[in-house]
């Protein structure tokens, strides 16, 4: 499959599509494990802030995408705070690399990410997490072994809807990013570019249908996999 896709895309059409699900399964694995915290948090804990930190995940859907990609390059950027930080002890930069790519389509696909499992969290009854702690099993214990094959679905779902958003990421990636061919350009703005230059709506149009077919594949296959996970947490 991946010889005929090839044959039928250009080289830098297919190094858009490569980049594209390079950067959107690592923004979708490393923002997996805080998106089931700030998930259950909001879902089942009460603290001074909440409500901010509910509105600080979602601001991401509330800006534009650009200005987003702005704050980024302020706070990651090779002048920024937390990306000299990052650079003078650790030797990552984030600016203008494809690693800076998976950083924004993981900012932008979190609020996606967080909802979908927050939903499956409060879903779960909260007396079934009770029961288990006057057992005398540890929170951790009882997210571990109670609350997490409940909300299995509700992950899953979650995280393909994330890779999929992430996948079609364009406003906060070129700002932060830009648009270099290799490195750091997607199938949005492979298509973007495309479209600036005489001839390039070929190509243009090559993408849109590959971008289509995966974002489709991504709804459909969230669709499947949340059911089947749920028909085997409900039999086991």
């Amino acid at each position: 499959m991946r010889e005929a896709l090839a044959g039928w895309l250009g080289p830098a059409e297919w190094q858009a599509v490569a980049l594209s699900l390079q950067v959107s399964f690592w923004a979708t694995l490393a923002s997996l494990p805080l998106g089931i915290f700030v998930a259950y948090a909001l879902a089942r804990w009460s603290f001074p802030g909440k409500q901010l930190l509910n509105g600080l995940v979602h601001l991401p859907l509330i800006l534009p995408p650009v200005v987003t990609g702005y704050l980024l390059l302020i706070v990651f950027g090779r002048r920024g705070s937390v990306g000299q930080f990052l650079e003078q002890w650790f030797g990552i930069v984030l600016s203008f690399r494809w690693t800076g790519a998976a950083v924004a389509a993981a900012v932008m696909a979190f609020p996606l990410m967080v909802r979908a499992i927050r939903l499956a969290i409060e879903a779960v009854d909260p007396k079934l997490e009770a029961a288990a702690s006057t057992l005398g099993a540890s929170r951790p214990f009882v997210f571990a072994t109670v609350t997490l094959p409940l909300v299995l679905p509700g992950i899953v779902a979650g995280a393909i809807l994330a890779f999929a958003k992430a996948m079609g990421e364009f406003g906060a990636t070129i700002t932060f990013v830009s648009n270099i061919p290799g490195e750091t350009q997607t199938i949005p703005s492979a298509i973007y570019a495309f479209l600036q230059v005489p001839g390039g709506q070929e190509a243009a149009g090559r993408l849109v249908i590959v971008a289509i077919v995966i974002a489709m594949a991504a709804l459909l296959l969230s669709e499947f996999v949340a059911r089947r996970v749920a028909k085997l947490v409900a039999g086991s």
